[in-house]
């Protein structure tokens, strides 16, 4: 993912996660339950290590999106429906999350 725009055409929720339009004609759709164990917020990494506290299987299967809000012009923040909301979702985070087959080919190896 080199020179995208990473600010999303639309964003809406979807029955099966957070469903993005990039510029660039992609789509992601982000499981509700992987997104949200992928916060990175305060309660769920802590912020001197940077040691997450909260991933994916401490999350409830059934978690949804109830309704989220654009942050300037560069993030989503996610009011769940597990009362949490503290987590601010970054575009170029989401972008970097989709779980597409063309996106986890490119994705570039953890150094």
């Amino acid at each position: 993912m080199t020179n995208v725009d990473i600010t999303p055409q639309s964003i809406e929720i979807q029955e099966d996660g957070l469903g993005l339009q990039w510029h660039d004609g992609h789509q992601t759709v982000l499981p509700f339950r992987f997104l949200r164990g992928n916060c990175g917020c305060a309660v769920c990494v802590d912020e001197m290590t940077h040691t997450r506290k909260v991933g994916v299987e401490d999350v409830d299967p059934d978690v949804r999106a109830e309704d989220f809000i654009e942050v300037g012009n560069y993030a989503v923040e996610i009011l769940w429906s597990d009362l949490h909301y503290e987590g601010i979702y970054p575009f170029k985070l989401l972008r970097q999350l989709c779980i597409c087959p063309e996106c986890a080919t490119n994705r570039q190896p953890a150094t």
